[in-house]
């Protein structure tokens, strides 16, 4: 208990948001990092990151239960505040909002947020009010905190895209993206990985490092024989299905976009490979 009170000193943890405008009112050069805990080192590398281009860095944790369309999923997600806050005190953080639900949705005036069909892609057409609820609240966070800049993961490619598109012309806070941080197996870093088992684990990372090499394939063949969308996704059909078979793993989606438009048009374009599936019942994320 002693230990922890020490390192509260030496970092601002606010609760309240009163307390949260006296803290950060006089700062204009602030860094923001919102999370959900259980951080890990993909989240060290956005608050490098912020340090590195802004005076003072703040760190959100806020578990938002209006982003899960499945009750028992937020029941489960990990948390780990102790481990938390060993984290950001020996990386030095500044600020540390720990706010409750009430805090943050108090105001009920704000404009609902919706998507528009073609948005409905990917992870938000197999998660109803999913990226509405993640818009929502960092639209919340962004009236309260007013940064100069938000760092976000590549690792949820969709999220930070969906983002930056959505405040680049609502508020002056830049949106930045960071690449996504991988275990030395391949595995993309994430704080459900908590829920997996070790062999769970190797089989992510050897799932990852398939669909790398898959890509470097992809580019190699379309340099030499410019193949069209339509042999694109006989590529990824096959892939499904040898992963499917091999790793006896249920899939959501596996898909080639566009990375600047999230379109299917990837011939002769820069495009990522995006999946989604399920891993003895985790669900997980990753694009390449």
């Amino acid at each position: 208990m002693f230990y922890l009170l020490i390192l509260l000193l030496q970092m601002k943890l606010i609760k309240q948001i009163t307390d949260l405008n006296k803290a950060i009112h006089k700062e204009n050069d602030l860094g923001f990092i919102p999370t959900m805990g259980c951080l890990h080192k993909g989240h060290e590398f956005l608050i490098k990151e912020s340090q590195k281009l802004c005076k003072k860095t703040l760190v959100s944790i806020f578990v938002n239960p209006t982003q899960f369309n499945n009750k028992e999923d937020y029941k489960t997600y990990p948390r780990n505040l102790s481990k938390d806050l060993k984290l950001l005190r020996n990386l030095r953080v500044d600020f540390l909002y720990l706010p409750s639900v009430d805090q943050i949705y108090r105001n009920k005036n704000l404009t609902k947020i919706t998507l528009k069909k073609s948005q409905k892609i990917l992870c938000a057409k197999y998660r109803k009010g999913h990226f509405e609820g993640v818009l929502d609240v960092l639209n919340r966070f962004i009236k309260l905190i007013s940064p100069k800049m938000m760092f976000m993961g590549e690792k949820d490619y969709q999220q930070y895209f969906l983002t930056r598109n959505f405040f680049s012309k609502k508020y002056k806070t830049k949106v930045c993206s960071c690449r996504t941080i991988r275990d030395l197996n391949g595995a993309a870093l994430s704080s459900r990985n908590k829920l997996l088992k070790k062999d769970d684990l190797k089989t992510s990372g050897q799932i990852a490092n398939k669909l790398i090499r898959l890509k470097r394939s992809i580019y190699k063949k379309n340099a030499i024989a410019n193949i069209n969308n339509k042999q694109y996704k006989e590529i990824i059909k096959k892939t499904r299905e040898n992963l499917t078979k091999k790793f006896n793993i249920r899939i959501e989606y596996i898909e080639c976009r566009n990375l600047h438009t999230l379109s299917t048009n990837v011939k002769n374009k820069p495009f990522k490979i995006f999946m989604s599936y399920y891993l003895n019942n985790i669900r997980l994320i990753d694009n390449f």
